[in-house]
């Protein structure tokens, strides 16, 4: 595998795409609550990141509002998984190039070999902000994107999300 990309990189890609976004630093968070306490007022959808592994072996990142309660049984269903579980830290690194409390949806820049070892998930609902927030690779900084540019950017590095409707009981397999 290369080298992951840093957040440099990350922005270089942004900008060749002609994503604008809007970056604003503060002290490491690793949780939800702290990302709560920390943040201060930025507008929008703030997310939680969940990296998750299934009993075939295949790899799942999902990205909601952070005050989702996520039910893994009935996500299982949504994202069409067989039983999941969280995936190691050494598997998050060496797939997405980054660590626990650094999980975010840009981390799809390092999974752009064919084929994508990486199903991506998003939260229907978060969709509809107008900003989401997310990390830029690191957990020292918070990067404003708008949905569109954010679905442009993950079809960019090769990938289709799935859009789950957590609100909606039952199945739902891919879009």
């Amino acid at each position: 595998m290369s080298e992951p990309a840093t957040p440099d990189d990350l922005f270089t890609f942004l900008d060749s795409l002609g994503i604008k976004t809007k970056t604003v630093t503060h002290p490491p968070l690793f949780t939800v609550e702290d990302s709560q306490s920390l943040r201060g007022d930025l507008p929008g959808g703030h997310t939680k990141n969940l990296f998750l592994k299934d009993k075939k072996g295949r790899l799942f990142l999902v990205t909601c509002d952070e005050s989702r309660r996520v039910n893994l049984k009935a996500l299982e269903k949504k994202i069409g998984a067989g039983r999941v579980s969280f995936g190691k830290p050494e598997l998050l690194l060496e797939v997405l190039g980054i660590t626990p409390g650094a999980v975010t949806a840009f981390a799809l820049i390092n999974d752009r070999n064919e084929p994508q070892r990486v199903t991506f998930a998003i939260d229907a609902a978060l969709l509809k902000h107008d900003v989401i927030n997310c990390h830029p690779l690191h957990n020292e900084a918070t990067t404003a994107i708008s949905p569109s540019d954010l679905m442009r950017f993950v079809e960019a590095c090769g990938h289709r999300a799935i859009h789950v409707d957590f609100d909606e009981p039952g199945e739902q397999a891919p879009d």
